[in-house]
This record gives structure tokens, sequence and C-alpha cells, in this order.
């Protein structure tokens, strides 16, 4: 989280401390890869939004963890992320990205599903403004 607080503003140095020279960064949609903590750095120092995080889930062990959070651009509708990460030691050593748009559920699933917005973790901030 202390990665989300930096991201996006003058900070960027600090979010990328987690990161190493042979860390990949992937982005499977759009089908980019960036390669090592310079080059993570300086596009992410160039990033044209303001952020907003709104961490939902944190999850796994060892050297294996995922996260979910609302993201939002610029304080537009909130888009759902899920960050895989693989680490080696305190170090992400892979990072792969998945964002998905909000959409309405069909009728015929509606019997079998709860109503409500997604459960969050209580021990998880609400919101957390990138940039810091």
């Amino acid at each position: 989280m202390t990665q989300w607080t930096y991201t996006g503003g003058p900070n960027e140095d600090k979010a990328c401390d987690v990161y190493t020279d042979e860390t990949v960064l992937e982005f499977s949609q759009s089908g980019e890869r960036f390669r090592g903590r310079d080059n993570i750095t300086a596009w992410r120092q160039r990033y044209p939004a303001r952020l907003e995080f709104e961490p939902r889930a944190l999850r796994g062990s060892g050297d294996l963890w995922i996260a979910e959070t609302g993201l939002r651009y610029d304080g537009g509708e909130p888009v759902s992320v899920v960050k895989i990460l693989q680490f080696r030691g305190d170090k992400v050593v892979r990072e792969t990205l998945y964002f998905a748009d909000p959409f309405p559920a069909p009728d015929w699933r509606a019997p079998y599903a709860e109503d409500g917005p997604a459960e969050r973790h209580s021990d998880l901030p609400a919101s957390i403004a990138a940039g810091g």
C-alpha cells in the first residue's frame, strides 16, 4: 500500500523502491511489458492522470500475493484492478495487472447472487490518494 500512496506523483522513485533491475511489469490486456526499475519508474513519472486507489483485498503467502483494488483516474468512476505480485525477498520480481470496467449482472443469475457491493477487508483503508 505504500507503493499506491506514492504512485503517480513526485515521489515515484519511492513508489518504485519495491522493484529491482530485473523486475518485469506486464499489462497483459495491452500486451505491454516493462523491464527494470529505471524503465518502470520513467514511464510512471510521466503518468498523465491523478490516481486514487480503493483497496478491496490483499491475499497470498510467501512470494506470491494478489491485490484487488478499485482505481479512479482523475476522480472518475472506479475501474477494477487485479495485481499479481511475485516477490524475491522484499522486492517485486514480476507484477501482472488486469483491468476491468464494471458491468451489469444478467437477470438469470439474480436468484443465486447476493446483492450489494463487493466485500472489503476491514483492515484495509477505504481510499489511498496517490501522488504523496
